[in-house]
């Protein structure tokens, strides 16, 4: 809603003057405007732009609705997930830097808004979670920014892009999986090995 009323008030999205590297032609006031009636359309009678006006009604409307469900379905949920796993923190670390999701949801964005909402300190550095695909566990280095590739403490330089055997001898935790080149994830087949992982990685 924000955002529809900053562009139906000509609020610019930055404090700049320079031009945008591009135009977002996709939002919703983009495609509600393209409901208006042509300039060339020979009929530019009332009873047309009433039709155009309903479809537009229909366009936005069906947006809402999903927005809606969206945040009471899959939104506040997570939410939920996230806050109580930072209250939790503690008990999996002395630390507080690692969070372990009980149950897997979008986590990033949460996080850092619930981050400093509850003022935070210290700030996560890793979160592990369940891969219930590769019936394994999942170490990630929490982003310096939601829109970062910067990890705020990635995994140690010397794991970065080896794999199992390899990867276990050289941290000397059993069950290693991978870790990645950038040291934005790792993995381990279970949770103990993934919360060792992470532990180490702290200290290093």
């Amino acid at each position: 809603m924000e955002a529809i009323d900053a562009i139906d008030n000509g609020i610019n999205q930055f404090d700049t003057d320079k031009p945008p590297k591009y135009v977002n032609n996709t939002h919703i006031s983009s495609r509600v405007g393209r409901l208006n009636l042509d300039w060339t359309d020979p009929d530019q009678s009332p009873e047309k732009e009433n039709e155009a006006f309903q479809r537009a009604m229909a366009l936005a409307g069906s947006e809402f609705l999903e927005s809606v469900r969206f945040h009471a379905r899959s939104w506040l949920p997570a939410r939920s997930i996230v806050m109580e796993c930072i209250a939790e923190r503690f008990d999996i670390d002395p630390s507080g830097e690692i969070m372990v999701l009980k149950r897997f949801c979008p986590w990033k964005l949460h996080l850092f808004e619930l981050e400093a909402e509850l003022k935070v300190e210290p700030l996560i550095k890793y979160v592990l979670y369940g891969d219930e695909r590769g019936k394994q566990w999942r170490v990630q280095a929490v982003a310096a920014s939601p829109d970062s590739f910067e990890s705020r403490k990635p995994l140690p330089a010397q794991w970065r892009g080896l794999r199992d055997d390899e990867l276990s001898k050289e941290t000397r935790i059993s069950g290693c999986v991978f870790v990645h080149m950038s040291g934005f994830i790792g993995g381990n087949q279970t949770y103990e090995g993934a919360l060792v992982m992470a532990r180490t990685a702290l200290k290093m």
